[in-house]
């Protein structure tokens, strides 16, 4: 049975267009690979109206939730309180986060500012994340139904957190899986003319996602890329039927006069 994963990306400046989203293309990438379903990535702001009901919805669909930004020592970093009032849980300060925070600020000789000491407050009954390259400890939570991990929005600390401590927890959740991504390029057909081809395909092969991607012009220069995503229970069975969806691809887009580059 799928898993359901939703991402949420807190942070005004994302919302303005003043930074770009890579951290939700990344985690639905490491999440998917895991063998997670991601239904949701959602972007919202630091603001309580905002953010509250999102995780409140996330924890009530989703058995995974991954959040990230909102947890440094500014006014607008309010991660840990949505995330409390979404649960219903009160803010306390955590001894073994504060340790965290302590002992960064110490190495350098800077003092514990209330600033700093803030990055220590959370929900209650979570554990703290270590963060090996920044200061904002993580948070996680795991409950019953769901496990939500709360995550800096800094893109090298959230994939060095997430890599490091949350797929370990992750990977006891879900079911051991072979998650394999093939594609090939063709060149001459129209992804118009490639569309009945695929939707047969995909229906011969309801367990893999077929998405074709277009690279050129439709009327002038057709190119596309066509991706295969399955997931099996054994490597060799994926790659085995992974393969077999791009042989029959190739063959009936080389007779529409294609020219199909492997493993593009």
């Amino acid at each position: 049975m799928a898993v359901p994963a939703w991402i949420i990306n807190l942070g005004t400046e994302l919302c303005i267009g003043r930074t770009v989203n890579t951290n939700g293309s990344w985690l639905a990438s490491r999440l998917t690979l895991l063998g997670a379903d991601v239904r949701r990535i959602i972007v919202a702001p630091d603001t309580e109206d905002e953010a509250v009901p999102v995780i409140r919805e996330a924890v009530e669909k989703a058995r995974i939730i991954i959040i990230t930004g909102g947890l440094g020592p500014t006014y607008d970093d309010r991660t840990a309180e949505f995330i409390a009032r979404a649960l219903g849980r009160r803010l306390r300060l955590n001894t073994e986060a504060l340790r965290m925070v302590e002992e960064k600020y110490r190495a350098v000789g800077e003092p514990l500012t209330p600033e700093r000491r803030k990055m220590a407050i959370l929900p209650e009954g979570a554990t703290p994340i270590p963060n090996p390259i920044g200061t904002a400890p993580g948070i996680l939570i795991e409950a019953d139904g769901y496990t939500l991990a709360a995550l800096p929005g800094v893109p090298a600390e959230m994939k060095e957190m997430f890599t490091r401590y949350i797929e370990p927890v992750l990977r006891r959740l879900l079911p051991p899986v072979c998650v394999v991504e093939h594609c090939i390029r063709v060149e001459g057909v129209m992804e118009s003319k490639a569309a009945p081809i695929v939707k047969r395909i995909a229906r011969k092969h309801p367990r893999a996602y077929i998405k074709t991607h277009p690279e050129g012009r439709e009327i002038g220069e057709p190119r596309i890329r066509i991706c295969i995503l399955l997931s099996a229970g054994e490597c060799s069975e994926a790659e085995k039927e992974a393969k077999e969806i791009l042989r029959e691809a190739a063959e009936e887009l080389s007779r529409l006069g294609g020219r199909v580059e492997q493993h593009a």
